[in-house]
């Protein structure tokens, strides 16, 4: 795409009611953008089901949850959930008798990875195993599924699967140096993905966050045939990032995190998304803004762009309730320091030279760079130290809010989605946090023009 297409207005949901299916298609874990949608699914009297990616025995067999297990997850989730397990990814499949490719990564070395060569023949194999695996099982879910929708009845499919770094020692110590490293602890996103460990850790992000939304899609053919034959509709959503419009300066521009490895992936899920489309599936891809997850946690920085939401919420005319947010945020600081020193750090960030290069839509994702890497994470550690209590932050208060927001905005679009992939900007967020909680945007006010990425070059 040449440029973000902005979700232009706050939907209300018109098709979902009491006894629809929605299907919540990865585990629920803590923190996340998929609470939000829950939320909604549950207010709207929806059934919920719910899938699990099953858990690794001591010999590293995928196994079905104990019974305690299912409990405690169908518990925090609030419906029922198929235990069939369906973990995607390959980095734990091989040949029996022969290495996983988690087992040909732990071989390496911080002296040997650079240089090293996998057999990608081996992987070809490992890939084929978990594929079918995951294909089989997912066969199984869906003939579950199948006889728990009665006709007549709409059915919400959303998709959450993301992530798939294998859990080797030289890899978590990799990542570590890019995403966290600094000064001489500093390493280049380029070095890994130019590397075959890069390129097998691409593939296997290709195959959670995005291959399975496919695997998904088709796997329930039988099941949307027979529900679009009754009259009703199946949606399928997926949660993507690519980057997305804040407040900087006065005008909404795109931004990004660098350097976002799980891009490519991101970009692939987007794709199978138009194709589905155009295939006449409703399939939508929202791309999120940022928040912290336990899984975005690795990327130091990543939760800059969350915080000038609050001066958005300002610009939407949030009123009372959103000094309220700004006030909730200042006694997160400790002694000696305001949202508005934390803003203004964001600001000079956002400014530096350093930072320009990397507002071209049309680049994403860059690699990062030395000078990049030192602004970002050290600006996000200043700011860390600038609170009372590293475990309490703004970006935690703001992460609730967005996904309150999110999940708002994606049930409601979804009634009526508008295209196979849309980006949800901050002025979108800002009047949908208004509108609900007393603020004078309106439900269905249209947001601005949509950031260009022509006009990125300049940073207020």
């Amino acid at each position: 795409m040449e440029k973000p297409i902005a979700l232009e207005s706050i939907a209300e949901n018109t098709l979902f009611r009491k006894g629809d299916i929605f299907v919540l298609f990865g585990e629920l874990f803590g923190r996340g953008y998929a609470t939000g949608l829950l939320d909604q699914a549950r207010k709207a009297g929806m059934q919920i089901v719910g899938i699990t990616v099953g858990r690794r025995d001591e010999n590293n067999a995928l196994r079905p949850l104990t019974q305690e297990e299912l409990s405690a997850a169908e518990e925090r989730l609030g419906g029922r959930i198929i235990n069939v397990p369906l973990m995607a990814g390959f980095d734990l499949d091989g040949p029996e008798g022969g290495p996983t490719p988690t087992d040909l990564l732990a071989e390496l070395t911080l002296q040997t990875w650079q240089d090293a060569r996998i057999d990608w023949d081996h992987i070809e194999t490992c890939k084929t195993i978990a594929t079918d695996r995951f294909k089989t099982a997912l066969a199984q879910v869906m003939a579950t599924l199948d006889g728990m929708i009665p006709d007549g009845r709409n059915v919400f499919f959303a998709h959450t699967m993301a992530g798939g770094i294998p859990k080797a020692k030289v890899l978590l110590v990799v990542a570590n140096r890019i995403y966290k490293g600094t000064g001489t602890r500093h390493m280049s996103s380029q070095t890994l993905l130019d590397s075959d460990m890069g390129k097998l850790i691409l593939q296997n992000f290709d195959e959670v966050s995005a291959n399975t939304f496919r695997h998904l899609i088709d796997a329930s053919a039988e099941i949307r045939a027979r529900v679009e034959a009754s009259g009703s509709a199946v949606r399928y959503t997926a949660y993507g990032y690519h980057g997305t419009g804040i407040l900087i300066g006065d005008a909404y521009r795109w931004q990004t995190y660098t350097n976002y490895t799980q891009g490519y992936a991101k970009m692939r899920l987007e794709a199978i998304a138009s194709e589905a489309w155009d295939a006449g599936v409703t399939a939508t891809v929202y791309n999120c803004p940022e928040i912290r997850t336990n899984s975005s946690d690795v990327f130091t920085g990543i939760e800059l762009p969350l915080i000038p939401l609050l001066l958005a919420l300002k610009k939407e005319n949030g009123g009372q309730w959103a000094d309220e947010q700004w006030a909730a945020c200042e006694a997160l600081l400790a002694d000696g320091h305001t949202v508005t020193d934390v803003l203004r750090r964001i600001t000079a960030l956002q400014a530096s030279d350093v930072m320009v290069p990397f507002y071209d839509f049309n680049a994403w994702p860059m690699p990062n760079s030395q000078a990049q890497a030192d602004l970002t994470i050290g600006t996000s550690n200043d700011i860390t130290a600038m609170h009372r209590d590293g475990k309490a932050l703004i970006s935690d208060l703001l992460s609730t809010l967005v996904v309150e927001a999110t999940g708002r905005l994606i049930f409601g679009a979804t009634s009526a989605p508008s295209g196979p992939v849309r980006w949800i900007h901050h002025d979108l967020v800002a009047r949908c946090l208004n509108a609900a909680h007393g603020g004078t945007a309106t439900a269905q006010q249209a947001t601005p023009s949509q950031p260009e990425t022509a006009a990125l070059n300049k940073v207020a």
